[in-house]
């Protein structure tokens, strides 16, 4: 009777370790700084909001903010970014993200490092989990609007509005130290 006192708490403690370490491998934790959020839906569509995706390929978004409807966002400008690169526009990410899967999705934008001004250092920068997050809150919206103008190389005028980033110098400044 003596050993039953001590085999049932230790073949409880036993089960109680299996578990935790059942659970702990099937959801690995992260060691990468990552959003919390109540899901993965939630912690996309915080970032999307902080992280200013909303500014470019959201029209109007810059001038009106969150007054711009959610089922507008994401869809894309057919407004130019014009610098001495040539002139990119703003995908329409939701058609994008009906293209390829969640793993193509991050590789692209852990890889990618084309024209500004989209600020591919601080894509890169982004942990796994919190671009997974983005291409999930996107997913959830519908694929709606039209793909976005090609870019256009530097030698070549824009048939679209476009803003022009070039820096303008007041006579006699001097030109920013490199």
């Amino acid at each position: 009777m003596r050993w039953l006192r001590i085999a049932v708490p230790v073949a409880a403690f036993a089960v109680v370790v299996g578990c935790a370490q059942e659970k702990k491998a099937a959801a690995p934790m992260s060691t990468e700084p990552h959003v919390m959020a109540s899901d993965e839906v939630a912690a996309g569509r915080y970032i999307v909001r902080i992280a200013g995706c909303n500014d470019c390929h959201t029209p109007g978004f810059l001038e009106n903010g969150e007054a711009v409807p959610e089922d507008q966002w994401l869809i894309g400008m057919p407004l130019g970014f014009r610098g001495p690169w040539g002139t990119t526009y703003p995908r329409n990410l939701r058609i994008k993200v009906s293209e390829v899967t969640a793993d193509e999705f991050v590789a692209e934008l852990k890889s990618r490092n084309t024209k500004p001004p989209m600020p591919w250092p601080s894509l890169h920068a982004m942990s796994d989990a919190d671009l997974r997050a983005v291409y999930a809150y996107i997913k959830t919206l519908t694929p709606v609007g039209e793909q976005t103008p090609e870019y256009v190389p530097p030698d070549v005028e824009p048939t679209t509005p476009y803003f022009l980033f070039v820096p303008q110098m007041p006579a006699g400044a001097a030109p920013p130290a490199q």
